[in-house]
């Protein structure tokens, strides 16, 4: 795929199916993120793979987390849709911005540069055919779940992308106009 296609045709793909990516594919994924804009070479990134059985054990870890951070109990219908969260794909890879400590380096330039990195990730999956969302919400900012996947407190989720196989053929992205977006400064 000509890396132009892939920048101005990247979808992301929600539903997924098996099979995951296999290991050569998953090295390339991890080689283009490891390509992101570093700033420093501080290489402020690092991922997580959950597959098989360890995503039921996160799902489990998302009722948990969901449940202590209500002040009401969690519905039965509330408990099986965060169980079923990380079952949506065969592979999830949960990218965690590393800051270091710097005064060259800000934080937020290495929180932006693991963004880059899962940006990679998504790019090189749309080039090898492989199905790709990136997905945060309120589950990717709970302390439980960051404590439980083994972050530090220099660490965040940035998000998990889930990976496998399109059920359906890709939709066409929206055309949109660069004009609406660009503008020239000074402007005249």
């Amino acid at each position: 795929m000509d890396a132009l296609d892939g920048l101005l045709n990247r979808v992301s793909v929600p539903r997924l199916r098996e099979p995951a990516p296999d290991i050569a594919q998953r090295e390339l994924l991890f080689r283009a993120a490891l390509r992101a804009p570093d700033h420093g070479q501080l290489r402020p990134w690092r991922f997580l793979t959950i597959e098989g059985a360890a995503r039921e054990q996160l799902g489990e870890l998302f009722v948990e987390a969901l449940a202590g951070a209500s002040s009401e109990p969690l519905s039965d219908e509330a408990q099986a849709k965060a169980r079923a969260m990380p079952l949506r794909a065969p592979l999830l890879v949960v990218v965690i911005a590393r800051v270091h400590a710097n005064g060259k380096v800000p934080a937020q330039e290495q929180v932006i540069a693991a963004g880059c990195a899962a940006h990679g990730i998504l790019l090189a999956a749309h080039a090898q055919g492989i199905g790709a969302v990136w997905r945060t919400g309120e589950l990717a900012y709970n302390t439980l779940v960051g404590s439980r996947l083994g972050l530090s407190e220099a660490e965040q989720i940035i998000g998990f992308l889930y990976l496998g196989t399109p059920e359906r053929e890709l939709r066409t992205p929206p055309q949109l106009q660069v004009a609406d977006f660009v503008t020239a400064w000074p402007a005249a």
